[in-house]
């Protein structure tokens, strides 16, 4: 008799097992949610990358634009053009300085942005009046991060490669013959967005520059 007991009471215990079923049909409710999240978060992604082509600036006729490696030009038309069954819309943009056209599609105008503001040609004269930061790494090394500096398209940058390569004493003498291009580069460069946004003839906008830089002893012992 005590022997049947034992088999009876291990008949009892299959009470766990039914505990476990449940929790793994409970356990299937949270992956199912994960996966409709996941779908659910999906969604917006695809809206945003449908949007990304339409946001885009329009620029006018005869808008100054800057285009990083080559500096400030001037919208002279906008032109359509059919490639295959494709119509594209590009800017014609002249830059006076090099005397070269560039043709800049509209759905391609990343590298392009506007001419300064009147604070930022303001914020330009108060890098110029600082101290040029001079390093002690080898000059090709410098020479390259100055050139990307001009190149960047960044105004503040290529007013610090113009402050920092100034100098104001004999420039013939001071500088060799790789500083004098990079700064008369970034000069120019510089001083071509400073003509384009303030409106003035090129001869005060130079001074206004020389100024700031402390050139102006220069130009009166010459």
């Amino acid at each position: 008799m005590p022997k049947k007991k034992k088999t009876k009471k291990i008949k009892k215990i299959k009470v766990p097992k039914k505990k476990k079923i449940k929790s793994l049909k409970s356990g299937l409710k949270p992956p199912e949610k994960k996966l409709i999240a996941s779908n659910s978060d999906e969604k917006p992604e695809i809206k945003k990358i449908k949007k990304q082509p339409t946001e885009k600036r329009v620029y006018n006729l005869k808008d100054f634009v800057v285009y990083p490696k080559h500096g400030v030009g001037k919208i002279t038309s906008i032109e359509k053009a059919k490639i295959g069954d494709i119509d594209i819309q590009f800017y014609k943009i002249f830059i006076e300085k090099e005397k070269l056209t560039l043709t800049v599609p509209i759905n391609q105008q990343s590298k392009l942005r506007p001419i300064s503001s009147i604070n930022q040609i303001n914020k330009c004269i108060s890098i110029l009046k600082t101290k040029p930061k001079i390093k002690r790494t080898m000059w090709s090394r410098r020479a390259q991060e100055y050139d990307q500096k001009i190149n960047s398209g960044k105004i503040y940058e290529l007013a610090e490669v113009v402050k920092d390569l100034n100098k104001n004493t004999d420039i013939i003498a001071d500088q060799s013959y790789s500083e004098r291009q990079l700064f008369e580069k970034a000069y120019e460069r510089l001083k071509s967005e400073f003509e384009a946004v303030l409106r003035v003839a090129p001869e005060e906008v130079q001074k206004k520059m020389d100024k700031a830089l402390g050139r102006t002893q220069i130009v009166q012992d010459v």
